[in-house]
């Protein structure tokens, strides 16, 4: 059962998301035409990145997928989608120079990236637990106080969506980090220009932006069963 304030937060966020990506695969499809000076590929990119930082025991490697590029602290690889990992364009540098940026937080021990990764089993935890309380209320199990009553189900809501607010938060220093560390070295090692940088940029703002509106929902949805439950407290 989707409580009407729910599904009004739900498809407002999904509608600003849609727009939002829909700007960034824009963006990143422009930015893809511009190639990068030296002409390098996203994983000689990553590759330099990770020599030029004296790390030594990351992989790169190629995953399948459009914008599915992410870094994997578990087994230490740069997973970077087809256009990304063959790419020699401003969009495919600034993607995988960004995801070898978290590779670099996870070698210096980045304290925002070790409390996210802490968060990891918590979060899993708090879907699961969620999923069960939602499919029980599909079928009118909290009809029956007798089981398990309304205002127990909303206190471990809350609980849930705290841990997904908190986890949403604190991705957003880490990516914001990791973009700067990449921009910081694609403008340091020259493969960002004067003329191209600022594209570089761009594309990487957008993509913040994602995470911008994952937090935001997160944490209007936190409030509107924080409001539900002090309303039944009156």
């Amino acid at each position: 059962m989707i409580l009407p304030g729910q599904l009004i937060i739900i498809v407002v966020f999904m509608l600003i998301s849609w727009i939002i990506g829909s700007q960034l695969k824009s963006k990143f499809r422009r930015y893809s035409q511009i190639p990068v000076y030296y002409g390098i590929t996203g994983k000689e990119v990553a590759e330099k990145m990770l020599r030029d930082h004296d790390i030594h025991d990351v992989s790169v490697i190629s995953v399948q997928g459009e914008l599915t590029d992410h870094y994997n602290p578990a087994n230490k690889t740069i997973n970077l989608s087809p256009d990304v990992y063959y790419g020699n364009s401003i969009s495919a540098a600034a993607v995988a120079a960004h995801e070898t940026g978290h590779a670099i937080q996870h070698a210096h021990a980045y304290s925002f990236l070790q409390f996210r990764s802490a968060l990891v089993p918590l979060q899993n935890i708090s879907g699961k637990i969620m999923n069960i309380i939602f499919i029980a209320m599909f079928f009118g199990a909290f009809a029956f106080q007798s089981l398990v009553s309304f205002d127990l189900a909303l206190m471990v809501i809350i609980a849930c969506y705290t841990i997904f607010t908190l986890f949403a938060f604190v991705t957003l220093p880490v990516e914001i980090n990791a973009s700067k560390r990449a921009l910081a070295w694609l403008n340091n090692s020259g493969i960002t220009t004067n003329q191209t940088h600022d594209k570089a940029q761009d594309a990487l703002k957008w993509a913040a932006y994602t995470y911008v509106v994952a937090a935001l929902s997160s944490l209007a949805m936190l409030l509107y069963y924080i409001m539900i439950f002090l309303g039944r407290r009156r």
